[in-house]
């Protein structure tokens, strides 16, 4: 098993270097680094010690090598770039949901007051972004639906029957990654900060990491 400290101690080195690099409008060393922050999330579910009969681990690895090349496209700035690099996310959240499927999950009154929430949530954040989208209309609805029923998959696991820790992994895993989201489509369709990467890409990495940690975690 690779060690938890050996890898939040690499993480946060590579993470500091990235916004560096991002302040700094670095393109080519903010890529690189980016890349290997993302394969070190890949690495962190590798090693992870895991006895799973509901093929959590496969599933969520195929998820974020999925993200992983989101990562890579992202980081390309241009717009080709970025729609096929939305997909990729799209391709990874799907893979989640997949994932979370078969787990322990919680009952019918749990599910649907966190459902109407997000429900909620996710109407305000397209209603925002809506008049910023032109083209991109149809490709970032869908993304809000997927990344929606991806953390209500997370809120379902997270009021059933697993282990307390792989719970709390998993919800705040998905809301870490739903919440940095909303800064990405910011700086890409609102407004261009540095802010945006701050906030995001911290929040992006917390919620992979937590994912990536949940495999070891999960016992079925």
């Amino acid at each position: 098993m690779i060690s938890f400290f050996a890898i939040v101690i690499a993480a946060v080195l590579l993470l500091s270097a990235l916004l560096y690099f991002e302040k700094n409008n670095q393109l080519l060393p903010a890529l690189s680094t980016k890349t290997a922050l993302s394969a070190l999330f890949i690495i962190t579910a590798v090693g992870q010690l895991h006895v799973d009969a509901s093929g959590y681990y496969h599933r969520l690895l195929i998820g974020l090598w999925c993200c992983l090349a989101g990562d890579a496209l992202l980081g390309l700035k241009q717009k080709t770039a970025f729609t096929i690099g939305l997909f990729a996310f799209l391709a990874g959240h799907l893979f989640y949901i997949y994932a979370m499927l078969l787990l322990p999950v919680a009952g019918s009154l749990w599910t649907g007051a966190g459902i109407i929430v997000i429900v909620v949530i996710g109407v305000v954040i397209y209603l925002w972004l809506r008049p910023f989208l032109g083209s991109m209309n149809i490709p970032v609805l869908l993304y809000i639906v997927t990344i929606s029923i991806m953390i209500g998959m997370a809120w379902r696991v997270c009021g059933g029957g697993l282990h307390v820790v792989a719970r709390v992994m998993i919800m705040l895993g998905a809301l870490s990654f739903y919440i940095s989201d909303v800064f990405v489509a910011r700086q890409r369709f609102v407004k261009d900060s540095f802010v945006n990467r701050a906030a995001g890409l911290p929040l992006y990495y917390l919620g992979q990491f937590l994912l990536a940690f949940s495999i070891g975690q999960v016992h079925l």
